[in-house]
């Protein structure tokens, strides 16, 4: 940019540095607005060709202006200028250049750009296998723009629910129309806006007759919630929304430990007033430096107070770069001209010469900063000396949520533009995203090889033109090919362009022509927003089982396990993970253990058709059971595949026990409701799900039934058997099953007597010699053992048949998935069945793919592995083709991305005590 651009002022301002230099910038500044504020036109490369670009927006669509934010753990890459608001000490560079912004040795790629054209990829990185070895690192290096950061990120991020009669998305005049007119009407109201302040359009246009603050605190005053730095990233069905919160900017540290929060909102009604994007124009150069939107230019004139170029040529096919026009001029920039591709249009701006059927050819300057700009005036060349040119295309309504949420989307001529159509769920569109200004389609001035429509991926119009010649003319075929919209602003300002030129070839209008899925997120969302808990207890609903406390006195490897942390292991004198794990296995095998089993899904099921809605759910019998007995049983898919699995309990005549594994507990407790709700509303029972109210200690090993009679002082039940007990003065229910193979026993209690109950078995297992075991320990016992787990084997593709467990179908039918299973498919020889491997020379890896020999198909997959507890030897649970068939077979073991391989053979799964005499002992 020439010379300071920012209108004076008396405001304090903060100090920031980009690139190392220290700047200075004023409250409320983005950085976008500050880098030009201090003459700063250079932001950025582009990702292929590492051309220079410019700030080219001043919204969350801004395709070229992407830094880092921040420094080690908090440094956030691919963060827009643009949506980024300075604050004291912030931190940003450039990215994707070396060695600097300025000079960028990359920018070479640009003179072989001939050759990088549309799909180059598909054309260049083919041939035998092991060329792959050398493409992949060039492909690496070439891959992204900026750099993830290697140091662990030090903040949280939380998540939370929450409930609206309505909820509107967008804070501009629309926005806040609808929000306090459904406030004022008793509603409660949730209004979301991702700017840091509301008024949407009013910050560039400002409207007397309208006062944001002030609409704000009166929808407030009712009851409403207004949340700024929020957007609406994902719109699902049943009016279910997410939104992505900041509660500080990238980078910054947060004052409470969060960075950032995920709602998850359900909304009566839905009210979108989320505006309009600004269609760019294609023209030569149209990606340098200083070519900008027309709204944009507006934006940082009338709200930053920034004067983005002296000289200032606009160009337009609508009357709204009129506004800009007069915006420059009052700000004191000349505009040199104003071209308007129409034949006629509103009267000029004082001062501000309009040529009509005008329009941009090309742009030129020198080191990065525009000096010229060529346009076609009425079929004549004229150039025009210009440090900017502010360009107006059209307008495109954001729809994104609309379409997220199953809506239709209506061609309006006059806009040249989709609108939002019908919408199958309780939402309504309102404002400038149903009814965009008009402005005619206008053909492009420029050379097709250097107009940019895609800024970010450097996709041309040659690129489209090319793609549409080699015969990728489907909309979604021209997408992946050309990668057109694939980056990080998700096509925003380039896919109208881009649609209307592939219209012109085929020579059809543009709904003809096709457009892409708009999918969530609608701006991009940084992972640890998404992870919530998943790498440490911080921020997302944790719920901690109910002896946390003890369990913690031994300092374990916690786990996680959905919304649990459980114990992975109990390590003692500097053991590792492996080491501690195999000494547990090892102590429930000779001596005893106990494990906390609290997170297992547990449901009562009571009434006098009870049995009824049982034999539903189960695909084993249910109604024989006498009182005090149990099974195992596993439930299944309408489909006939397994969803889950468990044991069931008849504890009196018409009371029943349940239980399901911890990970599908959630879609258990919504089966089991969809069950008694919807498919058999008529049956006298009730299903209360009880997860959370008892505490659940398993006690395993050849001295756990000893250790429970001393406890109890009765005689414990036989396998599957239950009984009710005191246990440390508490009442318990005492189930006895076994999932590790050894005689084993659940012991139930509610969960505030829960602590009492496992210090007590915890004392008299100790005194026995045993000690607690964890999840890894369960691991390598239930693998020894043969049994399956959901996600491992059941992983949503087995039927009952493939695990082995066929025989124990009720054969008299009338269970959820009876009539799935028939299907001629689910009896194929050879679909991939559970089997057993056994090491042959060295340990298995596990997800390894299984194989005959050397360059052949995968005929299966380990699904688990480990070493033999007491014996030795490496063993693992598998799901191979015909695997029922096929025991006594060698096979290969193959995992390719871990250089790991093992030569093994098909076995039986169950490795120990197959005949069960330990557990019935």
């Amino acid at each position: 940019m020439s010379g300071p651009t920012r209108v004076p002022s008396g405001e304090e301002t903060i100090e920031f540095t980009f690139d190392g230099t220290s700047y200075h910038a004023r409250q409320g500044d983005t950085l976008a607005a500050a880098l030009l504020a201090n003459g700063i036109g250079l932001v950025g490369r582009s990702f292929k060709y590492h051309r220079p670009r410019g700030i080219m927006t001043a919204g969350i669509e801004e395709p070229n202006a992407l830094v880092t934010v921040g420094t080690g753990g908090r440094a956030e890459p691919n963060t827009r200028a643009t949506d980024v608001f300075v604050y004291p000490g912030m931190v940003a560079k450039s990215q994707n250049r070396w060695p600097s912004l300025s000079f960028d040795v990359a920018s070479i790629f640009g003179l072989a750009a001939p050759a990088l054209g549309a799909g180059f990829y598909y054309k260049t990185f083919f041939g035998p296998a092991k060329h792959w070895l050398r493409y992949e690192g060039f492909i690496r290096r070439a891959a992204g723009l900026g750099n993830a950061p290697t140091e662990p990120d030090p903040d949280n991020f939380s998540q939370s629910a929450g409930f609206c009669d309505v909820l509107v998305v967008g804070a501009g005049p629309a926005g806040l129309k609808a929000a306090l007119d459904a406030a004022e009407a008793g509603k409660r109201v949730w209004l979301v806006e991702q700017d840091a302040v509301p008024g949407g359009s009013l910050l560039r246009d400002p409207d007397p007759a309208i006062d944001p603050g002030a609409m704000v605190e009166r929808i407030e005053a009712l009851g409403g919630k207004v949340f700024l730095r929020t957007t609406a990233s994902g719109y699902w069905d049943h009016n279910f929304l997410t939104l992505s919160q900041r509660l500080v900017e990238p980078g910054a540290v947060p004052p409470h430990g969060f960075a950032q929060r995920l709602w998850h909102v359900r909304a009566g009604r839905v009210v979108l007033a989320t505006g309009l994007i600004e269609r760019p124009v294609p023209f030569a150069n149209n990606d340098h430096p200083g070519v900008m939107l027309s709204q944009a230019v507006r934006s940082y004139v009338r709200r930053w107070g920034v004067v983005p170029g002296k000289r200032v040529v606009i160009a337009t096919n609508n009357d709204d770069a009129y506004l800009t026009a007069t915006a420059l001029v009052e700000a004191g920039a000349e505009v040199v001209a104003l071209l308007d591709a129409r034949a006629s249009g509103p009267a000029a701006p004082a001062g501000v010469t309009v040529y009509h059927d005008a329009r941009p050819a090309s742009v030129s300057g020198r080191k990065h900063a525009l000096r010229k700009v060529t346009a076609v005036i009425g079929g004549s060349e004229q150039s025009f000396d210009a440090d900017l040119i502010a360009v107006s295309g059209g307008f495109v309504p954001v729809s994104h949520l609309h379409m997220q949420a199953g809506g239709k989307l209506e061609w309006n001529v006059e806009a040249q533009a989709f609108i939002p159509g019908s919408n199958p769920q309780v939402c309504e569109t309102v404002g400038s995203a149903l009814a965009p200004p008009p402005a005619p389609a206008v053909a492009p001035a420029g050379k097709a090889k250097k107009s940019f429509v895609d800024f970010q991926n450097d996709v041309s119009l040659a690129d489209i033109d090319l793609a549409w010649q080699e015969g990728y003319r489907s909309v979604e075929h021209l997408k992946r090919y050309t990668t057109l919209g694939m980056a990080t602003d998700q096509g925003k300002t380039s896919n109208m362009v881009a649609l209307s030129r592939l219209a012109e070839k085929q020579g059809v209008t543009v709904p003809e022509a096709g457009l892409t899925t708009f999918r969530p997120p609608f701006t991009p969302v940084t992972m640890g927003l998404l992870a919530g808990a998943g790498a440490r207890n911080a921020g997302a609903h944790v719920r901690r089982i109910p002896l946390h406390a003890l369990h913690e006195a031994h300092d374990p490897i916690w786990q996680p396990l959905g919304y649990w942390f459980r114990p992975r292991a109990y390590p003692v004198n500097g053991e590792t993970l492996q080491q501690a794990a195999l000494r547990e296995a090892r102590t429930v095998r000779t001596a005893a253990g106990l494990s906390d089993v609290s997170t297992l899904g547990k449901f009562e099921v009571s009434g006098p058709d009870a049995a009824k809605l049982l034999e539903l759910v189960c695909a084993t019998t249910v109604g024989k059971l006498a009182v005090g007995r149990g099974r195992y049983t596993f439930m299944c898919r309408e489909d006939g595949f397994v969803n889950d699995d468990g044991t069931v309990w008849r504890l009196a005549e018409n009371r029943y026990l349940l239980t399901s594994s911890t990970g599908g507990a959630d879609r258990m407790a919504h089966f089991m409701s969809y069950v008694r709700n919807s498919l058999r509303p008529e049956l006298k029972c009730s299903v209360v799900n009880v997860q959370e109210y008892y505490g659940g200690i398993a006690l395993a090993g050849p001295k756990a039934r000893g250790i429970l009679a001393a406890l109890t002082g009765a005689e414990p039940p036989r396998h599957m058997g239950y009984a009710p007990g005191m246990l440390a003065g508490v009442p318990v229910h005492v189930l006895a099953a076994s999932y590790s193979g050894e005689r084993a026993f659940e012991i139930h209690v509610e969960a505030s007597h829960a602590a009492a109950v496992w210090q007590a078995i915890e004392a008299a297992t100790r005194a026995e010699g045993g000690a607690p075991y964890g999840l890894e320990a369960m691991e390598l016992l239930r693998i020894e053992k043969g049994h399956v787990v959901v996600g491992g084997e059941v992983d949503g593709r087995s039927t009952p048949q493939d695990l082995g467990l066929g025989g124990m179908l009720n054969k008299a039918g009338g269970f959820i998935g009876a009539a799935g299973l028939t299907r001629p498919a689910l009896s194929d020889p050879n679909r991939n069945n559970l089997v057993g491997l056994v090491s042959l020379d060295g340990p298995i890896p596990e997800g390894g793919m299984l194989i005959q020999r050397a360059g052949q198909s995968p005929q299966g997959h380990v699904t688990a592995a480990a070493r033999r507890i007491i014996e030795g030897g490496a063993i693992a649970l598998a799901l191979l083709q015909g695997g029922h068939h096929r025991h006594g077979e060698e096979l290969i073991v193959t995992s390719p991305t871990r250089g790991e391989k093992a030569r093994v053979r098909v076995t039986s799964p169950h490795f120990y005590d197959p005949a069960g005499e330990r557990y019935r002992d």
